[in-house]
């Protein structure tokens, strides 16, 4: 079942359920799923979806940060439930042990010395990890750090 039909099937549950928020943000997952299909035109892969996610959970994020700043803390208290609800339809997170393992293999694969490589060795470290959630910030810091040890 692709991650489409599964939230299409979680909304119908949500509905029976009365479950507002999830409700909420699993129309506004499936709005934007759809929206990207319509600009792809076509059907996303589970990858495209995850991809998608995890820029939703990102805009989540920087929501609550901006929100938290501004001292709104029931809009932070309501991204946070949102942010939860969007979460658990990724995949399970790269540990810190495999975000480092995935890191020395991509600096061994293209063979990287200096800061300058920086963008490949990310790219291939992405495709390493790509069956786990990443965050891209965490996953860069961590290549940088290496690579300036190396440099």
């Amino acid at each position: 079942m692709s991650l489409s039909e599964t939230i299409q099937k979680d909304i119908v549950t949500a509905m029976k359920a009365k479950d507002e928020l999830r409700l909420s943000v699993l129309r506004m997952v499936k709005s934007a799923l759809q929206l990207k299909e319509v600009e792809k035109l076509r059907a996303l892969d589970d990858a495209e979806s995850i991809q998608l996610l995890q820029t939703l959970v990102k805009q989540r994020k920087e929501s609550i940060e901006q929100f938290a700043k501004g001292g709104r803390q029931d809009l932070v208290d309501k991204e946070t439930r949102q942010l939860a609800v969007v979460e658990s339809y990724l995949p399970a997170g790269a540990s810190e042990a495999e975000m480092d393992a995935a890191v020395a293999q991509a600096i061994a694969d293209t063979k990287a010395a200096s800061v300058k490589q920086m963008g490949a060795v990310v790219k291939a470290a992405k495709e390493i990890l790509a069956e786990k959630a990443v965050d891209g910030k965490a996953l860069s810091d961590r290549v940088r750090e290496r690579l300036s040890k190396l440099g």
